[in-house]
């Protein structure tokens, strides 16, 4: 038993350096020293020895045992990192080779022209807030003079959540007027921007949804002489000096008198294109005076304090500051028309 013992062990270890990989080792173990291996196969023998050679034999197949573990463990760690070094050889990394440039992000057109909007009014003193999507007809509606039957509140123009008409998604950004003025302190200068949803036809000029930006002061002597020179300001602030506007006599419920401001056709120079639909202008925003009935509902002595307050749609400002033709281009998130600002 002795000299097999010797030969398992001289056979095992010349197997063992001439294994290439991991498997190979495996498939080593499991023929040495595996359950049905060679060497466990011969220990199985040992009952058949007298007992004087079963502790010399015992002690001679814990030797050799040990040794093919330990050679088992050390040609593993070669193999290992026989492979580590090949790995590295193949993914050196050659720092010479200039690397793959970052392409940055940059804001949104429409939200360049709304941070724009925001420095100018900030710089004029106004607040700007935040308010909900989801809205009450009752601050939408109810509460800025637009009773029941108004156009505006039919199902045809506005998204309702129930059956009722009461729940919606805000057609303006006008019910922040309402929750201003019960809320705060007078006087009173806010801006609110924020999104909007009317169900208008997409054209180049119109979107079922887009971004609108209210304005609202109440103080005391205020007059549209203030609407005006506030509005004309921020208009050559923004498109510069010199810009051409037009105030035109309209009708809003929330506000008396009212108006809508119109800014001179960007595309066409006022001559007339698809853009401003061959008009010359294109529409910028509606306001006026707040109505009397809107300030008493909030608690406003109209006899002491007026106010103005008007809603600009962001979109058609962007398309104006930047000259762009469609306002479809601005939600296409087309790569090729975004990396233009």
């Amino acid at each position: 038993m002795k000299e097999t013992l010797e030969q398992i062990k001289a056979s095992a270890l010349a197997a063992l350096d001439a294994t290439k990989d991991l498997a190979e080792l495996d498939t080593w173990r499991v023929k040495y020293l595996g359950k049905k291996g060679e060497l466990t196969a011969l220990l199985k023998q040992m009952g058949g020895l007298s007992a004087e050679e079963r502790p010399i034999m015992g002690q001679l197949a814990n030797e050799v045992r040990e040794a093919l573990t330990e050679g088992l463990e050390a040609r593993k760690e070669a193999i290992e990192a026989e492979a580590l070094n090949a790995r590295l050889a193949e993914e050196v990394l050659d720092v010479t080779i200039p690397g793959s440039p970052l392409t940055l992000g940059h804001q949104h057109p429409m939200y360049l022209v709304l941070d724009e909007i925001k420095d100018i009014f900030v710089g004029m003193g106004f607040e700007c807030l935040d308010g909900p999507e989801v809205e009450l007809a009752e601050y939408n509606f109810d509460r800025l003079n637009a009773e029941e039957g108004h156009p505006s509140r039919d199902w045809s123009d506005t998204f309702y959540f129930d059956t009722d008409s009461r729940v919606m998604l805000r057609s303006q950004t006008s019910p922040m007027q309402i929750r201003a003025m019960e809320t705060r302190q007078l006087p009173i200068r806010i801006i609110s921007p924020g999104r909007v949803y009317r169900k208008d036809e997409v054209d180049a000029t119109h979107s079922p949804m887009f971004h609108q930006v209210e304005g609202l002061v109440v103080d005391k002597g205020i007059t549209m002489a203030d609407l005006k020179g506030t509005l004309n300001t921020v208009v050559e602030t923004l498109y510069g000096k010199g810009t051409k506007t037009r105030f035109r006599p309209h009708h809003f419920p929330f506000t008396e008198p009212s108006c809508e401001m119109d800014v001179q056709c960007h595309k066409c120079g006022g001559v007339g294109c698809p853009t401003c639909k061959f008009e010359g202008w294109i529409e910028l925003l509606g306001a006026g005076m707040v109505h009397p009935k809107v300030l008493e509902g909030c608690g406003i002595d109209t006899e002491v304090y007026s106010g103005w307050a008007f809603g600009m749609g962001l979109e058609r400002t962007a398309m104006r500051r930047f000259k762009i033709a469609d306002l479809r281009l601005i939600f296409e998130n087309d790569v090729r028309f975004l990396t233009q600002f």
